[in-house]
């Protein structure tokens, strides 16, 4: 199960003009991962006061940053083990900084219970990261998408900031479905390295 993930060919091919402009100016794939990172602040900002259409352009923003470092890096033929370790960074800190704006504006409107829940679905979002990770140092290929990945998780961050209400039903999804994802990356990581 690939999720929003299996878009991510059709969004690269959107951003190849970029990548071109890129490559013919020699800029660093980090460049790419720190906009991202930079987008992800922005956006926890807007998330916090709860400007949904800012969120979905800075989010959209942070997606296209965590795209281009890779694909920037590929094209150049500059990929290294350090741009792994500086891409993988960068989208924990993205993930981290969405998280933050959430737990503002859930903490905010929800007290206590809000921020609990919003606490919870971050650190079980981080789960398929590991499995990815761990897999990876193993000598799997890293392994990504859903059914909920960086995308989906991105989206749901969308719809909470515009409607912020549904976080106690949004939330639980978000916990279920990481989970279910640890549980389809762990079986597949398996299936490789066995």
């Amino acid at each position: 199960m690939r999720g929003l993930y299996a878009l991510k060919p059709w969004y690269t091919r959107q951003l190849d003009g970029v990548v071109r402009w890129a490559v013919a100016r020699d800029v660093s794939p980090d460049v790419f991962t720190w906009l991202g990172v930079v987008s992800a602040a922005l956006a926890a900002v807007a998330i916090a006061v709860g400007v949904w259409p800012l969120v979905l352009v800075l989010l959209a923003g942070r997606l296209a940053g965590a795209n281009l470092d890779g694909a920037v890096a590929r094209a150049r033929g500059v990929s290294r083990p350090w741009g792994f370790v500086v891409n993988e960074l960068g989208d924990r800190a993205g993930d981290l900084l969405m998280f933050v704006g959430l737990a503002v504006l859930l903490g905010r409107l929800q007290g206590g219970a809000g921020l609990v829940l919003v606490l919870v679905a971050a650190l079980v979002a981080t789960l398929p990261t590991f499995v990815s990770l761990a897999g990876a140092g193993a000598g799997a290929p890293r392994i990504n998408g859903g059914p909920f990945g960086k995308t989906e998780r991105c989206l749901v961050v969308v719809v909470l900031a515009a409607a912020p209400g549904l976080s106690p039903i949004l939330l639980p999804v978000m916990i279920g479905l990481s989970l279910v994802t640890v549980g389809t990356r762990l079986r597949e990581l398996h299936r490789v390295l066995a």
